[in-house]
């Protein structure tokens, strides 16, 4: 293992000292560093709320800020954190109007925000919950309730925060959180693997000529293991999967992340892109709004994702509402 750290065991915590000294706009609440709030909460707006394990960033913790989520609860390094510390993070953030939920379909976090919904609701603090479930190669069609949320759920941020900006009700914000989460289909794909810093070893083996289509952001089982190919061949079966469930055509307009998995350099991301442009373009869809980068990784695996959005007037208006972060920042064309 040749990381950047002191002792494993205060990775996390010595990251997040990092992240609040570099970020001033960004608070932590019940003196527990891991229970993350803006510092600056408006009256009256419903909070969006969201957590996982770390290991991921920027996912959970990065995109807290205007025009996104306004707390997140992170745990250890894969490992969920705890339904106290999602109901602490709750009761700072809600103004009146509610809090969503927003995370990832794993059993960790499913149970924990069930638990911290129930302990808000003693609160008084009325709680509704968008489950991220895009990843195609995790369950086949007709049991999506069993796929993994991975770097799509950044849509769902994306359009949950702007719609909580505009001064929409829960309800509201909850409906267009989920149409986000149903419109959006990522397929991801693995070169190696990555080290948790408390194991100190790499978590699975891969041969240096392989790649794993379809791999979880934990090293979960893709669908096949197969000789690396070259990049076209590699988006051309990752785009296939996802045109089985998204029939794009003349006049559809997308958002496209190309999302790099944590050792992937920008340059090869922008290749994948090519390739998927070239695509979309080919079955006369138009590509509205792009993002290229590390968006959800896992630690210092090499490898990337592409999730496609299929936009309608509302989320297309949404999507490309401002937004302000750490670690995500847009701002109108």
């Amino acid at each position: 293992m040749k990381k950047f750290l002191n002792e494993a065991v205060d990775f996390v915590d010595e990251m997040l000292d990092g992240i609040y000294l570099a970020h001033p706009q960004l608070t932590f609440v019940n003196d527990d560093k891991r229970c993350m709030v803006v510092a600056r909460r408006r009256s009256g707006k419903v909070g969006i709320a969201t957590g996982g394990g770390s290991g991921h960033l920027p996912l959970f913790l990065g995109y807290v800020g205007e025009g996104m989520l306004d707390g997140a609860a992170v745990g250890g390094v894969f490992q969920s954190p705890s339904a106290e510390q999602m109901n602490e993070v709750t009761k700072a953030i809600d103004q009146g109007a509610g809090v969503l939920y927003v995370y990832g379909n794993y059993s960790g976090d499913l149970i924990n925000f069930d638990m911290a919904a129930e302990l808000s609701d003693l609160d008084g603090i009325a709680v509704r919950q968008v489950v991220g479930n895009d990843d195609v190669a995790s369950s086949v069609v007709g049991e999506e309730h069993k796929r993994r949320g991975v770097a799509g759920i950044v849509f769902v941020f994306k359009a949950a925060g702007a719609a909580a900006a505009e001064g929409l009700p829960l309800d509201e914000v909850t409906r267009i959180a989920d149409k986000a989460r149903a419109r959006t289909r990522t397929m991801g794909v693995a070169l190696s693997s990555c080290v948790v810093p408390e194991i100190g070893h790499a978590t699975f083996s891969i041969g240096e000529d392989e790649m794993e289509i379809g791999m979880g952001i934990h090293g979960e089982p893709g669908i096949s293991r197969q000789p690396l190919a070259k990049a076209d061949k590699v988006v051309d079966e990752m785009m296939g999967r996802i045109f089985a469930e998204q029939p794009l055509g003349q006049g559809d307009e997308v958002a496209v992340l190309v999302n790099g998995l944590g050792g992937t350099a920008k340059e090869e991301l922008y290749i994948l892109f090519r390739r998927v442009s070239q695509l979309l373009t080919e079955r006369g869809a138009r590509v509205k709004h792009v993002w290229i980068g590390e968006y959800a990784t896992s630690m210092e695996m090499a490898g990337a994702s592409i999730s496609i959005l299929h936009l309608d007037e509302e989320l297309d208006r949404l999507i490309g509402a401002p937004a302000d972060t750490p670690f995500f920042s847009h701002r109108n064309a």
